[in-house]
């Protein structure tokens, strides 16, 4: 039998670990997600991507501060930025890491080859060697790839409708990335059918491409077709602009350059990849492994026609191609 002294001393005892056990209750467990972005972060566009991402993930029961925390890292497309954020970000020990495109990808393969690594908006993974194959990744890396080389020729195509004067046509593309050189050779594989000269304009640095462009466009003729890199997203208003200056009909590899001033534009939903690749994120955060989750590929491709720039350019866009566009700028 428990004395009144005894019994006060127990139950002021248990009072005293109740807000403590009510605090651990009350406690969840936070995850850790880290990004690595090879763009710039205050670059509107990219944080278009970014608050899909984060919806992605509320909506599948993730809020940041609560269940999960987001460590970003942003390169701005500085080769030797992203190599140190590369490591930095895996020397944080994450649940995962959320990235996008070859220039990212690439460097944090290099760092670590057990963390699980979900990519967004990457042209070709099974070429670079992120991935053993699209149906089965094989190692620590999986995602959503861009878009198959195949389409640089979808590109010349657009490019050779809507001008058809077009002979030369300069080819955008950073040379450091494996996309950059697969586009380019896929480009070229089909020029010969389509009638036109290619010339390759590295992208990598801001003068070189006003040197380049400006010297290209001293010949008639001539178009051009931006293919997609980190370095093609920082340097787009100078590469628009450019165009427009010297008067050079050009394709873009996403459908916002043609909201921004460009003639036309062909490709996938990045945004979109980006809140769809927040599920993979999620299926890893809860258990499941990089190597059993497919690449998968885009389902659908947005083609944009600014009108305004076609006027400026004084092209007649066909009635068969205004017809076919989901998005058409006046």
């Amino acid at each position: 039998m428990i004395g009144r002294r005894e019994f006060i001393t127990l139950i002021g005892g248990a009072a005293a670990t109740w807000p403590v056990a009510a605090r651990a209750q009350q406690r969840k467990p936070m995850r850790r997600v880290g990004v690595l972005m090879p763009f710039a972060a205050n670059d509107p566009q990219v944080q278009i991507r970014n608050a899909a991402f984060l919806q992605g993930l509320q909506q599948l029961g993730w809020t940041v501060g609560d269940n999960i925390q987001v460590d970003y890292r942003w390169s701005g497309g500085n080769e030797d930025d992203t190599r140190k954020y590369a490591v930095e970000l895996v020397a944080l020990a994450p649940d995962v890491i959320f990235t996008s495109g070859s220039a990212a990808v690439g460097p944090l393969q290099r760092v670590t080859r057990t963390l699980p690594i979900v990519f967004a908006a990457t042209p070709d993974p099974v070429g670079a060697g992120f991935v053993d194959s699209l149906a089965r990744p094989g190692g620590n890396i999986t995602g959503f790839a861009a878009y198959e080389y195949g389409l640089g020729a979808k590109w010349l195509e657009l490019l050779k409708q809507i001008a058809p004067s077009v002979m030369r046509v300069a080819v955008l593309r950073d040379p450091t990335i494996t996309a950059g050189i697969g586009l380019w050779g896929a480009i070229l594989s089909v020029s010969p059918a389509f009638g036109v000269e290619l010339r390759p304009i590295d992208v990598r640095d801001a003068g070189e491409i006003e040197r380049a462009l400006t010297a290209f466009s001293h010949s008639p003729n001539g178009g051009l077709i931006l293919t997609g890199s980190a370095m093609a997203i920082a340097h787009r208003d100078l590469i628009i602009a450019l165009a427009a200056r010297h008067q050079l009909p050009a394709v873009y590899y996403e459908p916002y350059f043609a909201a921004a001033g460009g003639l036309i534009a062909y490709g996938p939903d990045v945004p979109e990849q980006y809140r769809v690749a927040a599920g993979y994120v999620d299926r890893i955060l809860r258990g499941e492994k990089p190597a059993d989750l497919p690449v998968q590929a885009p389902t659908k491709y947005r083609l944009a026609i600014n009108l305004k720039t076609a006027r400026a350019l004084g092209l007649e866009v066909p009635p068969t191609l205004l017809a076919r566009a989901d998005e058409v700028i006046e």
